[in-house]
């Protein structure tokens, strides 16, 4: 949705090794703001954009707006069901249509063998796999790492919203779930107990409030109970009035 950071970049980079051609999209889609979010005022600098990508080598930048993706008249959605139900569906209603129908737009517009994304949103991560997995798109779907600063805070756009204080107490999301991730790996396999760990974390931090706290199965995203032999710990933090999401797989190395 541009503001690009290092985070978008290393998507490009890893395809660019991947592919014999790079086509970029930047679209702010205004079908998965739901109302009072911060559609109107989410960061944007076109000309910076296109720099950073010339410069890593791009072949191709597709900025299409919003009345050639919803002309007048527009009435076709794509829902994807299951897994877009919890965590952030349950807290932004129509905001994972919205991204369903956007990917399904831009897959048919460039036809691509492949397309990389971030980890960074898992939840888009695992809805995008099953829409591709049920339209029968023959696109590999590539998810990549994510990015962090050098205290862990994974790099968002949303984060220019940040103040210095509240930037500050932004990496306790890393740490709820670098904490929560290493009780696992010592043992601690409870997900009531990692949920409560990271709950706890956040609590600590006097400019944080959590809106969920997650520990659910990587593929279904149902949340788990009892012992578990491996998970997405995910949370949903508000930082003063900024929201900002983080997750990690138990067995996956950061």
């Amino acid at each position: 949705m541009g503001y690009l950071h290092e985070g978008h970049l290393s998507l490009v980079k890893a395809a660019i090794k991947d592919c014999a051609n790079v086509v970029v999209t930047i679209f702010i889609n205004p079908s998965q703001f739901g109302p009072g979010e911060d559609l109107s005022s989410y960061p944007l600098n076109l000309s910076q954009d296109i720099d950073m990508l010339y410069c890593v080598g791009a072949d191709l930048l597709w900025i299409p707006t919003a009345d050639e993706m919803y002309p007048e008249g527009y009435q076709t959605w794509v829902s994807v069901e299951d897994v877009t139900k919890p965590l952030e569906g349950a807290m932004r209603s129509g905001h994972f249509r919205g991204v369903a129908t956007i990917v399904a737009k831009l897959f048919n517009a460039v036809q691509p063998q492949r397309t990389y994304f971030g980890q960074k949103d898992a939840q888009q991560a695992v809805t995008i796999r099953q829409l591709a997995k049920d339209l029968n798109y023959p696109i590999d779907i590539v998810i990549c790492p994510i990015i962090r600063e050098a205290d862990g805070l994974a790099m968002s756009s949303r984060n220019t919203y940040l103040s210095p204080a509240e930037r500050q107490a932004a990496n306790v999301l890393y740490r709820a779930l670098s904490s929560a991730k290493d009780a696992f790996t010592g043992g601690e396999h409870n997900a009531s107990k990692l949920r409560a760990r990271m709950q706890e974390i956040i609590a600590g931090e006097g400019l944080a409030r959590a809106q969920y706290v997650s520990c659910a199965d990587p593929d279904t995203l149902r949340e788990l109970q009892g012992d578990v032999s491996n998970a997405l710990l995910s949370l949903a933090v508000f930082i003063g009035k900024t929201r900002l999401i983080d997750n990690m797989i138990t067995g996956m190395k950061e």
